[in-house]
């Protein structure tokens, strides 16, 4: 996903670890790590982000560019998402609709 930017702390590795993220212009802030792993090709990272939704964040440390691998809503977000679908549509107004 190229709309993805990744600013990192560096300690004693550059890149060690993601502290926020630019997705889609929106700003994300990671508050917590839930995990990291490696693979010969890229290393991962699952962070949760300031809007509690999990975040997998991949680092090819050969062409160093990001992607963003995968996305899972917190049971909070989800839990919303549904309140709001089972809402009733607000009535249209018919104010200043022509009777016959």
């Amino acid at each position: 996903m190229s709309e993805l930017r990744v600013q990192c702390h560096s300690g004693y590795r550059a890149d060690e670890r993601p502290v926020r993220f630019t997705l889609r212009g929106r700003e994300f802030q990671v508050n917590d790590f839930d995990g990291e792993w490696y693979t010969p090709e890229a290393k991962y990272f699952r962070v949760v982000a300031q809007d509690g939704n999990f975040y997998v964040l991949r680092h090819d440390e050969v062409q160093d560019s990001w992607t963003l691998d995968a996305f899972r809503a917190s049971r909070e977000f989800r839990e919303a998402q549904r309140t709001a679908e089972s809402q009733p549509a607000p009535a249209q107004s018919t104010k200043g609709s022509m009777k016959q």
